[in-house]
């Protein structure tokens, strides 16, 4: 079996690299000294140095400009995104782009795929339901009014909310299946009320009511929210992997450098050890995620759906992620509390990403019902 990257995929990361080089964690206000959000929009110079880059394509196929790559690629990506904090809706605006691609009819598909390779458009993805613990689907209605459909309900924490042209809102009909709308902003019938991340970045609580959409914008395939959903949870857990590296390697640099009784505390026993634990943390989210976007990307079987490899990775990101900003500032000591420091932004975005994972436990039960459903011979 060869775990190496292609050449395509080194050269996604290599040009990742280049365009998220000259990016500081620290361009905005600390969330810790904000009352409300750090900036009222993202990052648009990044946003079209990505574009020109072509990183905003990558799963698109040639005809709508863009590179045909895989999940593996674009979670390649994102790992580097998250060692800077980027400020960009890359993951939402790619799985989205994505889906509609992959599913989205064809007029629509013209209208959005290419512009949102382009940087022209940006999309978002409702995937918290209504109160973040529920699924999404269960959060919005559906039915058909002749040539529209109509949606009422409501999704929160919808990231970028505000700022992005469409959300991609998953809603369930009549007859127990899911489509998949693309809401503009400012649509009749759609309200958005701001909320505010634990990174300080600007949320939006959607209400839907009555909201009308043209079937040409709903997707109705079957599976189109099910792999979408995957994709942004992967995405997740990449951004969760490229955070704690990050981490790991600034507490490193830092105990190499602090002292006590004479000696850099990182030849400490008990620091090394804790150390280390955490480094088997990041390789364990490592070899998950790859596992579990290389299943998405090729569609390739297994003694388990999809599913189950995605929520055994969201299992390691979610409580990795947690142990290891929690290592660091344990630490860092004082010093990782300091709001002139960057390390009490990683945390911070480390707990929205906790959030978003949700729970171990609840991955676990889903892994649970898939083996009892899936028994392994």
């Amino acid at each position: 079996m060869d775990f190496t990257f292609t050449e395509e995929q080194q050269a996604a990361v290599e040009a990742a690299k280049a365009v998220f080089a000259g990016v500081s964690p620290n361009a905005v206000p600390s969330p810790a000294l904000t009352a409300g959000a750090v900036a009222e929009d993202f990052d648009r110079a990044l946003w079209a140095r990505l574009a020109d880059a072509d990183l905003l394509s990558l799963l698109l196929d040639e005809e709508s400009g863009g590179a045909g790559l895989d999940a593996v690629a674009l979670c390649l990506v994102l790992r580097e995104s998250a060692r800077v904090l980027a400020r960009v809706p890359l993951l939402e605006n790619s799985a989205a782009s994505a889906a509609v691609q992959r599913y989205g009819g064809q007029e629509l598909r013209a209208e959005l795929s290419a512009r949102a390779g382009r940087g022209e458009v940006v999309l978002t993805v409702a995937a918290n339901g209504r109160t973040g613990h529920d699924p999404a689907e269960r959060a919005v209605t559906a039915r058909q009014d002749g040539t529209a459909w109509v949606l009422d309900g409501v999704q929160t924490a919808v990231p970028w909310a505000r700022d992005a042209d469409f959300i991609a809102v998953p809603a369930q009909t009549d007859a127990d299946r899911t489509v998949l709308a693309l809401v503009p902003r400012g649509h009749e019938g759609a309200e958005l009320a701001e909320q505010i991340s634990t990174t300080g970045e600007r949320l939006g609580e959607l209400r839907l009511d009555s909201a009308r959409i043209a079937s040409r914008d709903v997707i109705d395939a079957e599976g189109a929210w099910e792999w979408l959903r995957d994709l942004l949870v992967t995405g997740t857990c990449a951004l969760a992997l490229g955070l704690g590296e990050e981490v790991l390697r600034m507490t490193s640099a830092y105990t190499s450098k602090r002292e006590q009784f004479g000696f850099p505390v990182a030849t400490f026993q008990a620091v090394a050890v804790q150390a280390a634990d955490r480094y088997i943390d990041l390789r364990a989210m490592e070899a998950t995620l790859w596992q579990a976007a290389w299943r998405i990307g090729t569609g390739a079987g297994g003694a388990l759906p999809a599913g189950g490899d995605v929520a055994v990775a969201k299992i390691w990101a979610s409580e990795g992620v947690r142990r290891v900003v929690q290592t660091a500032q344990h630490l860092h000591g004082g010093f990782g509390a300091d709001t002139e420091y960057a390390l009490h932004r990683y945390h911070a975005w480390a707990k929205h990403l906790e959030l978003s994972l949700g729970p171990a436990a609840a991955h676990e039960e889903a892994l649970g019902d898939l083996l009892a459903a899936h028994p392994l011979g």
